[in-house]
C-alpha cells in the first residue's frame, strides 16, 4: 500500500533513493513527483500548514506508483504520532531528537505493545478491513519506517546512545538546523559543522543503521554527501522546484532578442 518494502529493497539493493519535499496542499503534487520517478516523498507537517485530511491526501496520492510517501511529523509527542501512523505512510520522520531518551520515546511511539506505546486503531492499514487484525498485527511494527533526525549539536555528542537504541530504521542529518544549533546556521561546510556531520555519518553506517539526508540540490555537494555514504537524499522542496523552473523559463525568454518587425509600408510592392 505505501512501497515500504521497495524503499527497503531498493536501499538493499545499493541504490540511492531520491526524494523531495511536499509543503503545497494539493495531492496533486505527490502525483506529479511519483510520475517524475521520485522514490519517496517527505510530506512535512513540521513546517508547512497541513492538517490530517490533507496529509492523507498526500499519501493516498502516491498509492499505485512506485514512491514511498514519509511523513515528518511536527515533534516527538506520541498523541501526534498516533494519528499519523493510522494514515499507513511508509515512514515517520522524527525531527529534534537530541537524545537517547528522546530516540526510545520515538521509536515506542510509532510500534505496538509489547515494543511500544501505540494506541490500536489502524483504519487504512488493515485495508479497511480486508486484512485480519493478527495478519496486520504481524507486519504492523514494519509498515513504516521510524526516521530519528540529528540536528543538534546535542544529538551528535550522544549519537552513540542514539544509535543503541533498539527499532531505529533510519538516521537523517539535518544540516543547516545542525550548523543553526553551533551557531553557524547555514554554514554547512564550516570544517567544525563537517567534522559534526561526518561523525554521524561513520558512526550511522557503522551501526548498520541506514543514513538519510536532507539538503538542498547542488550538483558540487551531491557527490560529497555519495560519499559519506548516505543511502537515500531528501532534495530541495516542491516550491523550491517550481520556482526555479518557472525563472529559468522567464528568464529564458526575456534574453532572446527580438527581431525588428518588417515596416508594412516599406515593402516593395510587385
Amino acid at each position: 500500500m505505501n512501497n515500504v518494502n521497495r524503499f527497503r529493497d531498493q536501499i538493499a539493493a545499493g541504490h540511492i533513493c531520491t526524494g523531495t519535499a511536499v509543503t503545497l496542499n494539493d495531492p496533486a503534487v505527490s502525483e506529479l513527483l511519483a510520475e517524475a520517478g521520485y522514490d519517496f516523498t517527505w510530506i512535512d507537517t513540521e513546517h508547512a500548514p497541513f492538517d490530517l485530511q490533507g496529509t492523507l491526501g498526500h499519501i493516498m496520492a502516491c498509492r499505485g506508483t512506485n514512491t514511498a510517501p514519509f511523513v515528518r511529523v511536527r515533534e516527538n509527542d506520541a498523541n501526534l504520532i498516533k494519528p499519523v501512523l493510522d494514515l499507513c505512510p511508509a515512514g515517520i520522520i522524527v525531527p529534534n531528537v537530541n537524545s537517547p531518551e528522546a530516540a526510545r520515546a520515538a521509536v515506542q511511539a510509532c510500534k505496538y505493545p509489547p515494543h511500544g506505546i501505540r494506541g490500536y486503531g489502524p483504519r487504512r492499514g488493515i485495508r479497511y478491513g480486508a486484512q485480519s487484525m493478527s495478519d496486520y498485527l504481524g507486519v504492523a511494527d514494519r509498515q513504516t519506517l521510524v526516521i530519528l533526525q540529528i540536528e543538534h549539536i546535542d544529538a551528535v555528542n550522544q549519537i552513540d546512545a542514539i544509535l543503541a537504541v533498539p527499532g531505529i530504521d533510519s538516521i537523517c542529518i539535518g544540516p543547516n538546523d545542525l550548523s543553526g544549533s553551533m551557531g553557524k546556521l547555514g554554514k554547512t561546510t564550516d570544517p567544525e559543522v563537517v567534522r559534526a556531520i561526518e561523525l554521524v555519518a561513520t558512526k550511522t553506517r557503522r551501526a548498520g543503521v541506514t543514513l538519510g539526508v536532507s539538503t538542498g540540490y547542488n550538483p558540487e555537494t551531491l557527490p560529497i554527501w555519495i560519499d559519506r555514504g548516505v543511502q537515500w537524499i531528501n532534495l530541495n522542496v516542491d516550491w523550491v522546484n517550481l520556482f526555479l523552473y518557472s525563472k529559468s523559463v522567464v528568464d529564458a525568454v526575456r534574453q532572446v532578442k527580438r527581431t525588428p518587425a518588417i515596416n508594412e509600408s516599406t515593402r516593395s510592392k510587385p
